[in-house]
């Protein structure tokens, strides 16, 4: 088996997400997908990836992983590059269950539950205008998910205050109007619903303490993101200074980032975007990191659908789940525009993905919309710091003082 083509997508309508489809000469498509800036993601694609992945063996993930890895390090991953490396890596990954014919959950070591625990964060979208819901109506908004039998969801109640002054700082009075929707629910229904806090990374040290302190009395699942992820030290103050258990993080990447953090306690519940920090190859090992310090997992999605399913099979597959992120005004307001099948979820469960691979697919219509842009490379090159070598030109690592021009794709915009 063989790789023969890699194709990206991306749709004005939504101009953040770009899907990865990676051709065999076998015929299997595997499907990946990333979050955020979706031009400068194909171009490492296209550019940097798909020359050295063309004619190679979809099956190699970890040796394929650990190439484009070694490719990105040299100039700082975390960025494009790993949100390329990522959606390739999704996309090999239902190749290699499509043609196995299992579930991908199966490749990773199989079932460890029969369907996964949900939560909802609130978001909006066609007639799910949750975030507007919140703000007229937070009892109802929250009875609503009981009623659907989503037992958990997660707000943002302290963002509104960080904008005044970049959150800097909190006064107690600020603390307590924030909270008052949060109030009104454990008032109304007490702890029928469990909640989780996501800070969005906006407060300093300080104020980020006086909060989670003011919010200990309504028995938060978690505090997320609290401040940036970008000093174990201060996360580890933080979580020593509240009995609410830390959250963190979206914003690390790969498992070079989330060890420090797993080790020290730091992280207390483990949330990686699988679409982000190094796709199903990468957050398996995350996972197994997290598990061996007796630490859960809480798979993050607010994106795209792709990523769903592939958080779904990490989320079958590893023994230390704690939940799966959802949101509901995307799997029910336009995830189905463009998979097929969508997402099921009853009773506050997300069901495993059903047939071989992810277990859904981009509609055919996806590639006949008026605006959708589709690049396909197909050319073999060996890529290195100065350029392209010619691909009639015998492989070596020496590095080429001349820089060899780029290999052609085709691009096509409806």
């Amino acid at each position: 088996m063989k790789i023969t083509k890699i194709e990206t997508v991306r749709i004005e309508e939504f101009f953040h997400v770009l899907w990865v489809r990676v051709h065999t000469d076998e015929g299997q498509i595997g499907l990946g997908e990333t979050w955020y800036l979706p031009r400068a993601v194909g171009s490492v694609i296209h550019d940097v990836y798909s020359p050295h992945l063309i004619g190679r063996n979809p099956l190699d993930r970890e040796a394929l992983w650990d190439l484009m890895y070694g490719i990105a390090e040299g100039f700082g991953y975390a960025g494009a590059e790993f949100r390329a490396l990522s959606a390739v890596d999704t996309a090999l990954w239902d190749i290699a269950g499509q043609a196995m014919g299992q579930p991908i959950y199966n490749l990773l070591g199989g079932a460890c539950r029969q369907k996964i625990p949900i939560y909802n964060t609130i978001g909006s979208y066609g007639k799910y205008q949750d975030n507007e819901w919140e703000m007229r109506d937070p009892v109802g908004l929250a009875r609503s998910y009981i009623d659907e039998g989503i037992r958990m969801f997660k707000a943002y109640y302290m963002l509104p205050a960080a904008r005044s002054n970049g959150g800097n700082s909190i006064t107690y009075k600020e603390i307590k109007e924030a909270l008052k929707p949060l109030a009104m629910i454990r008032k109304a229904v007490g702890d029928d619903i469990e909640i989780a806090h996501d800070g969005a990374g906006q407060w300093s040290l300080p104020a980020a303490i006086n909060i989670v302190r003011a919010m200990e009395e309504y028995d938060l699942a978690w505090q997320e993101e609290m401040i940036r992820p970008v000093n174990v030290e201060t996360h580890l103050r933080l979580a020593q200074e509240t009995r609410t258990p830390i959250c963190a993080a979206e914003r690390l990447i790969s498992k070079y980032h989330f060890r420090e953090f797993i080790e020290r306690g730091a992280a207390q519940i483990v949330m990686p975007d699988l679409i982000w920090t190094g796709g199903i190859t990468e957050t398996k090992k995350i996972a197994t990191l997290a598990e061996t310090y007796q630490t859960p997992v809480a798979p993050h999605d607010w994106t795209g659908p792709v990523n769903v399913f592939a958080c779904a099979h990490i989320s079958m597959a590893v023994p230390n789940l704690m939940v799966q992120e959802t949101n509901r005004a995307y799997y029910r307001g336009w995830y189905d525009k463009f998979i097929e099948p969508n997402v099921v979820i009853r009773d506050g469960f997300l069901m495993p993905p059903e047939g071989p691979g992810l277990g859904t697919r981009l509609k055919k219509s996806v590639l006949e919309r008026s605006d959708a842009t589709i690049e396909v490379s197909d050319q073999a090159y060996e890529w290195n710091w100065p350029g392209f070598i010619d691909p009639g030109q015998k492989k070596s690592n020496v590095w080429s003082d001349a820089p060899k021009p780029a290999p052609k794709r085709s691009v096509r915009k409806r």
